[in-house]
């Protein structure tokens, strides 16, 4: 994720010093923390690696979707581009860990496993609290 964290982490710290803000500090993601719950106690390496798969997977869908309403709302035309290339750059990573996935797993196991993280997202995505400060 080099992307993410070299590319991405610096056009963020680029944009905010353009505008004068700072970075805030870093909160725990507790939709991360209640997706890393849903995980199988005591399961195979492999049920270990598929998940850890399909929840990073997950984590990207969701970020993208989040660009995606960005994208679309705001009338800020810089700030419109910013997001959009996020967008972008996030459905590519989560099209990439679904692949992995099917690379690794016959397709049938991944989408049965993929249906059970959005029954298991669903379960609990309804009352986290909504927070500004976290796009990913």
């Amino acid at each position: 994720m080099t992307e993410e964290w070299g590319g991405h982490f610096r056009m963020v710290i680029a944009m905010l010093k353009k505008r004068g803000l700072e970075l805030g500090l870093q909160r725990q993601d507790e939709y991360v923390k209640k997706l890393v719950k849903g995980k199988k106690k005591g399961q195979s390496r492999d049920g270990y690696f598929l998940d850890q798969l399909l929840i990073c997977a997950m984590i990207e869908a969701r970020s993208c979707e989040r660009f995606k309403t960005l994208w679309q709302n705001l009338d800020d035309e810089e700030l419109q581009e910013f997001y959009y290339k996020f967008m972008v750059a996030e459905a590519s990573h989560y099209k990439l860990f679904l692949q992995l996935a099917k690379t690794h797993f016959p397709e049938d196991e991944v989408m049965e496993r993929w249906n059970y993280w959005l029954d298991y997202e669903a379960s609990f995505i309804g009352d986290l609290e909504v927070r500004g400060d976290r796009l990913h």
